[in-house]
């Protein structure tokens, strides 16, 4: 059968987007793989160039019934792999895929408008899945310890933490990704970043969340 993205809403029920049909799929998928084969061969693109975009086709495809997500980003692991990116085997993409679902979605949305037509704009989702990839080997790099200067002072590892995320985050985020520093050095770290124009609060109180004045949520 067909299918659609759709959502609810107090009317009912909106389609946000609206997939290639059941009966147009196995060509469409067989033209992604021709399209990936000679971009990554014959016309030596950029990996990261075409593995994003890759997924995102896959996705506005969107072959199967339930579980294209998952499958998108199993895809995403194993297109990576055959470049040697690894980052994946020790870093979870699935789990900043998940802490960044406000943007992985809206930067899906703005870059399926006019697919079908091949007039979509696909600068949004490379960014986001740009991003992605930075977030992760920066966690990696975080980990071993390879950096030549050393891990740093706890300032500046919770300006790296805030670097390296990509959309709204709390306090909570980044005791997890800077354990072993106090909330208090971290409020003050968020304090300064805000004074530089680095980041904005939204909302008060416990609930409130940041982000990158140069990143919508």
């Amino acid at each position: 059968m067909d299918n659609e993205i759709v959502e609810r809403d107090a009317e009912g029920r909106v389609v946000r987007f609206k997939a290639v049909s059941a009966v147009e799929t196995p060509r469409a998928m067989d033209e992604l793989v021709h399209r990936y084969d000679a971009a990554v061969g014959r016309d030596a693109r950029e990996p990261l160039v075409v593995i994003p975009q890759t997924v995102l086709d896959f996705l506005c495809i969107h072959p199967f019934t339930d579980g294209n997500g998952r499958i998108a980003r199993l895809l995403t692991l194993l297109l990576l792999y055959h470049f040697d990116y690894r980052v994946g085997k020790y870093i979870s993409l699935e789990r900043i895929f998940e802490e960044s679902g406000q943007t992985y979605y809206d930067s899906l949305e703005a870059s399926s408008h006019g697919w079908h037509d091949g007039r979509h704009d696909a600068s949004p989702w490379v960014g986001y899945f740009w991003g992605v990839s930075l977030r992760a080997y920066a966690e990696f790099e975080d980990r071993v310890g390879i950096i030549g200067s050393g891990r740093g002072s706890k300032a500046q590892r919770v300006r790296d933490a805030v670097e390296r995320r990509v959309g709204p985050f709390q306090i909570s985020d980044i005791e997890k990704d800077c354990p072993g520093t106090s909330q208090e050095t971290i409020r003050k770290v968020l304090r300064a970043l805000r004074d530089e124009g680095v980041i904005v609060s939204e909302g008060v109180g416990r609930g409130a969340k940041w982000r990158r004045a140069d990143r919508r949520s």
